[in-house]
């Protein structure tokens, strides 16, 4: 069993900061490329950031230079240092990663149960 656990939303005025935290535990031999998607009410879940395993990033164009993805292989855990936070950063936030749970098994994909922002005054 496999389960990918975020921690860190909560509300936060405009220009505020936030640090989500995802931790992945279980039977787990690796893992890829790990991600933070988010879905705000009445629309579809889209992806905030990536990292992989070599910590290469890719981000939203909404989220440049405000948003920091990081991760620590050691302890199977992805983080999102988010900055400068805007009222369209209202979501809830899912970690997602590509991983194995045995040495030459399939790759599976897996979603965290998702953590709620929200950007107010």
């Amino acid at each position: 069993q496999v389960q990918l656990v975020e921690s860190g939303g909560g509300s936060v005025q405009p220009g505020g900061s936030l640090r989500l935290s995802c931790a992945a535990s279980g039977t787990i031999f690796s893992i890829n490329a790990m991600g933070w998607y988010r879905q705000a009410p009445a629309k579809q879940r889209e992806l905030v950031a990536t990292i992989t395993s070599g910590t290469r990033t890719n981000y939203a164009d909404s989220v440049k230079g405000r948003f920091t993805i990081s991760r620590d292989n050691a302890k199977d855990t992805v983080y999102l240092q988010m900055n400068s936070l805007k009222p369209e950063d209202t979501a809830v936030y899912y970690c997602n990663a590509d991983l194995r749970r045995n040495r030459g098994g399939p790759w599976y994909n897996y979603w965290g149960q998702g953590t709620q922002v929200t950007v107010s005054s």
